[in-house]
């Protein structure tokens, strides 16, 4: 299965989608109104962004990539063919740690679920977790966003680099022999651009960013 993601849920949503995600809405006010954090008034109208990020596995490939810079200040080798990301024994720890005050240089990336759950446009530090939430836990993609461009800065990634071009795709079937920089990470980079894509949007207009 794929993971997908959106931003601006409400826009052109049939009538059981609205109400149903108004009441979702109304849910992450009342956790931030808990945590004396300010709310936001979800948009029902402009641009939605909709698209696929890759399927499950990918996304713990690009939080890999940050949990090492986190602990160890370097990008990790790519990972070997027939590898999972999930069998990364620094990953691992992370995930059974807990989100804290003062976070992580990557916790909005790496503490939330990999299927569901959303990122709203309000800037705080800790994840919240809330067994209120769907997915358990509520990242800021304003955060998310700066996590995601410290990223790809380490990874020497181009920010507006497209990434349904043909450079990323030949990078994501594999990197050539001689490759460097994030062409040795295909799937991580493109995992990066597009949740850099989506959290851009949710930061400037104002909708929350939701996996699903």
């Amino acid at each position: 299965m794929g993971l997908d993601v959106m931003v601006g849920a409400l826009i052109d949503a049939e009538q059981d989608t609205a109400d149903w995600f108004r009441e979702e809405c109304a849910t992450i006010r009342a956790v931030l109104e808990r945590e004396g954090l300010p709310g936001w008034r979800e948009p029902e109208t402009g641009e939605q962004f909709c698209d696929r990020v890759w399927g499950y596995s990918g996304l713990h490939t690009l939080r890999r990539v940050a949990v090492h810079l986190a602990t160890k200040g370097q990008l990790p080798e790519p990972l070997e063919d027939g590898r999972r990301a999930t069998d990364d024994e620094l990953l691992r720890e992370a995930y059974f740690d807990v989100p804290d005050d003062p976070p992580g240089p990557f916790d909005h990336l790496v503490h939330h679920s990999d299927c569901e759950g959303y990122y709203v446009p309000v800037d705080f530090g800790p994840v919240l977790v809330d067994e209120e939430l769907s997915g358990g836990s509520l990242g800021s993609s304003v955060r998310l966003l700066a996590e995601l461009k410290a990223l790809a800065e380490a990874l020497g990634l181009p920010e507006d680099l497209d990434p349904d071009s043909e450079e990323v795709s030949d990078a994501c079937d594999g990197p050539a022999p001689d490759a460097e920089g994030w062409r040795r990470y295909g799937t991580e980079s493109f995992i990066c651009l597009q949740l850099m894509r989506a959290a851009r949007h949710s930061v400037a207009t104002g909708a929350v960013m939701a996996f699903c």
